[in-house]
């Protein structure tokens, strides 16, 4: 949906007035690889897609905060000073979060405004829509009301309003890649001190390929929260040995296979040595890029998914179909899950001349074997949070 169409979408939901109209893009996210790794203090290699939520924004002459979405019918219309004072369940408490995180930093807003959010990114995807929508929010917000707009500093923020004000312990690797993401890079981001790299992702003749799984999870409700405190009980076993480790990814696999020992529980073990290894694929997975080396590129995403399905147990029945599936594509050089898993999408680097034959063969033998339809979103890297400006 183009910018006109948009507009005249937004005017045709709130009446007109002499205010005018604003528009600003956030991106989802793909995981490259580094997966389960930013709440553990390690590296990741996120890529901001070029799909996500525009916010068509517009000031009020109240103090009536409107939130609309072309995509879910529940809306909510909320004066500024109840804002935060119950929450919905619903999709709009994430830009309410934000709004309520923006007061405790001292930036209460002048006046209402009324917000139309179109969404590309399918909810439950795995491909950060919730963490899109805060970016977008606390992004427009600060611009229209003239405050800086330190990406970083809104990255934090849509973190803490996830984690505060929605529930969901998500660490801060989607906010991030969605608010600084760069045009055909990836993210190293080092989710323990935010120090970041850009990456040239020079994928060539090969195209990002993300297949939906469409099997619907929710992070509240998953295993997520669960995973967090297994690798909150290694880490304090460990520090009983290291007590200056912080987080398991700081933990090189040399350190890591000496102190393994000291982990009694199966499970747990299992854990932490994903953590371990995954951090350390992330960094080799940077200098295969840097050397342009895609088929190791690919191999090390090969790795990861099988770490995440066998030692950190998140994969599901149909994310390792859709692998499996993948991997028979003679072109794909790569296929992981990305996300948080239990559902979600996978991943994969695909020679273009084999794309079509991916997504034709790969979508027929998933339906064949879960009863599921894939949706596949063949894309290329794009830009973090900005305005969208009048064309020239």
């Amino acid at each position: 949906m183009n910018k006109q169409e948009l507009k005249q979408l937004f005017l045709t939901r709130y009446e007109e007035n002499e205010q005018s109209l604003h528009f600003f893009n956030a991106p989802g996210r793909v995981n490259l690889i580094g997966e389960h790794i930013d709440y553990n203090g390690g590296y990741v290699l996120p890529a901001a897609l070029e799909f996500g939520t525009t916010l068509i924004i517009r000031k009020r002459n109240d103090d009536l905060v409107n939130l609309k979405s072309t995509n879910i019918p529940y809306e909510a219309s909320i004066q500024l000073h109840n804002i935060g004072v119950e929450k919905t369940g619903e999709w709009v408490d994430y830009p309410l979060g934000i709004i309520v995180e923006l007061k405790k930093m001292g930036v209460e807003l002048t006046s209402g405004y009324d917000l139309l959010f179109h969404g590309e990114i399918p909810n439950g995807s795995g491909l950060s829509s919730s963490a899109s929508i805060e970016v977008v929010t606390a992004y427009s917000l600060l611009g229209m009301e003239g405050k800086a707009q330190d990406k970083v500093e809104i990255a934090v923020l849509s973190q803490r309003t996830e984690n505060q004000y929605v529930g969901v312990n998500s660490g801060i690797m989607d906010q991030f890649a969605v608010a600084n993401g760069a045009k055909d890079h990836a993210i190293l981001l080092m989710c323990d001190t935010l120090e970041y790299d850009l990456v040239p992702f020079r994928t060539g003749a090969y195209k990002i390929v993300i297949s939906n799984t469409n099997k619907r999870r929710g992070l509240v409700d998953s295993k997520y929260n669960e995973r967090r405190s297994e690798c909150d009980a290694v880490l304090a076993t460990l520090q009983q040995q290291e007590p200056e480790l912080n987080y398991l990814a700081h933990l090189t696999p040399e350190r890591f296979e000496q102190l393994k020992d000291l982990i009694q529980d199966d499970v747990l073990l299992r854990r932490a040595t994903h953590v371990v290894e995954e951090n350390a694929r992330v960094l080799k997975s940077v200098e295969a890029l840097k050397g342009n080396d895609l088929q190791l590129f690919g191999n090390y995403m090969n790795a990861s998914h099988d770490s995440l399905r066998d030692l950190y147990e998140v994969s599901c029945l149909e994310l390792d179909v859709l692998v499996e599936e993948a991997r028979k594509i003679k072109g794909t050089l790569g296929s992981r899950m990305t996300g948080a898993g239990f559902g979600g999408c996978t991943v994969s680097l695909v020679h273009e001349d084999d794309v079509e034959q991916f997504v034709a063969e790969v979508g027929k033998a998933y339906e064949a074997r879960t009863g599921l339809k894939a949706d596949f979103y063949i894309c290329g890297v794009g830009q973090g949070v900005h305005e969208i400006k009048e064309e020239k």
